[in-house]
């Protein structure tokens, strides 16, 4: 089975300090608020396990993740004054993946390879 499908999903999992979630989910306002204006969104959100925020987020394709990146640089850095990456995954097909392996590289994350399903 293979799928058409193109959509990039990227999960982040921030460990936040001490002291600082109001600071952490206050700044997450303001992702939601930019991110509302791209086009290659599928969905985007933050949920919340005591000190750690995941973020929610698909993309129509790799170049629709990269965009929302360059997007909210500003704001990953200063979400990352105030907790640490912990994890991060990226799930698409392999064509797309590719395409974000070298920009991504310094990140650590981890690619899950779709390879087979259906979008709606």
């Amino acid at each position: 089975m293979s799928t058409s499908d193109t959509c990039c999903s990227i999960h982040p999992y921030f460990k936040v300090q001490e002291g600082k979630m109001p600071a952490f989910k206050s700044l997450c306002e303001e992702f939601v608020q930019r991110t509302q204006s791209e086009t290659d969104c599928l969905y985007y959100g933050f949920s919340f396990e005591n000190d750690v925020a995941h973020c929610r987020e698909a993309y129509t394709d790799a170049q629709g993740l990269l965009t929302h990146i360059d997007n909210v640089g500003d704001l990953i850095a200063r979400a990352l004054e105030i907790s640490e990456l912990e994890r991060l995954e990226l799930h698409g097909p392999k064509e797309e993946l590719d395409k974000l392996r070298a920009p991504l590289h310094d990140l650590n994350a981890q690619f899950f390879t779709l390879e087979s399903g259906f979008r709606k």
